[in-house]
């Protein structure tokens, strides 16, 4: 009697060791499903893909001509965040490129690196000094010191070109640089 108790014991205490193990197992499966997906950007119906940093935010773009936009958490020392917009637009690629050096005072423009990604010609600019940000033609102008911009053409033979900008306080544009050569790096083309 005294081992069918024992018996009884021993499997009433592997069957509750074992339930354990497996509520800790789904537990931690449940970690990872909860992990968070580097958020895909779909451009041209799909047939443009690039992937952004996980740890960039989607947010809702401020204007609607903006396709996808994100906000980059600001550097430990900067006061606002970085903002990133992907968008389909024309003109030629100096016109746009002057354009946004216009927005800067003080500019700083490194040479414009031309480079084929996923059989597209890219070209990458980086312009830094004081930066004049303006929501729209009637909205008022915000001035910032010390600004960077990192930007992206995307020119494509069918279907068309988009423009993929990051800008924001020099520093929190410098500790998310890499992140962001690395989703330029991403584009699909299908």
């Amino acid at each position: 009697m005294k081992s069918t108790l024992l018996s009884h014991g021993l499997l009433s205490l592997g069957l509750c060791c074992s339930l354990m193990f497996a509520s800790v197992s789904l537990a931690a499966d449940g970690d990872k499903k909860e992990e968070k997906k580097a958020p895909e950007i779909k451009l041209a119906d799909g047939k443009i893909i690039l992937t952004a940093p996980k740890a960039w935010k989607v947010i809702q773009p401020r204007v609607r001509i903006i396709d996808h936009e994100f906000s980059v958490e600001a550097a430990k020392e900067d006061k606002v965040p970085g903002r990133v917009t992907i968008m389909g637009a024309g003109g030629s690629i100096e016109d746009n490129i002057a354009r946004w050096v216009g927005q800067f005072s003080g500019a700083k423009k490194a040479p414009v690196v031309e480079k084929k990604i996923a059989g597209q010609t890219v070209y990458l600019v980086d312009i830094s000094g004081g930066y004049t940000d303006r929501r729209g033609p009637f909205a008022p102008a915000t001035k910032y010191e010390n600004f960077r911009m990192l930007a992206a053409i995307i020119k494509t033979d069918k279907l068309g070109q988009y423009f993929v900008k990051f800008y924001g306080p020099a520093k929190t544009v410098e500790s998310n640089a890499k992140q962001f050569k690395a989703m330029i790096e991403s584009l699909e083309v299908k």
